[in-house]
């Protein structure tokens, strides 16, 4: 059974920063593109970021980049977003997510439950 565990969400001043770590099971974790995901209230989920399989690729969303990073220890079976400079409209409800394939913004297979993220102004 494939389980994608987020953690460390929270609620952080605006210009404040926060790590989210997601560990994962039930797959081999170096075989997959890992990605971020996140949803507002109110809106569609949408892409944060993604890293390929060995660190070699990474992709932002535009609106994220320079701001966060993502990166991955594959001997933890682990994926981070580091967020920094936080902004009110960062608050959202952040997922991880697996995709076996190149790093790309759709098509992933496996999801977690998701780790609420708050940025107070």
């Amino acid at each position: 059974q494939v389980q994608l565990g987020e953690s460390g969400g929270g609620l952080v001043q605006a210009g404040g920063s926060l790590r989210l770590s997601c560990t994962v099971s039930g797959l081999t974790f170096s075989g997959y593109t890992m990605g971020w995901f996140r949803q507002a209230p109110g809106k569609e989920r949408g892409f944060v970021a993604a890293i390929s399989r060995i660190s070699s690729s990474t992709d932002y969303a535009n609106d994220v980049k320079g701001r966060f990073t993502i990166s991955r220890e594959n001997a933890k079976n682990t994926v981070y977003l580091q967020m920094n400079s936080l902004k009110p409209e960062d608050t959202a409800v952040y997922y991880c997510a697996a995709r076996f394939g190149p790093v790309g913004r759709n098509g992933y297979q496996y999801w977690g439950q998701g780790t609420q993220v708050t940025v107070s102004s």
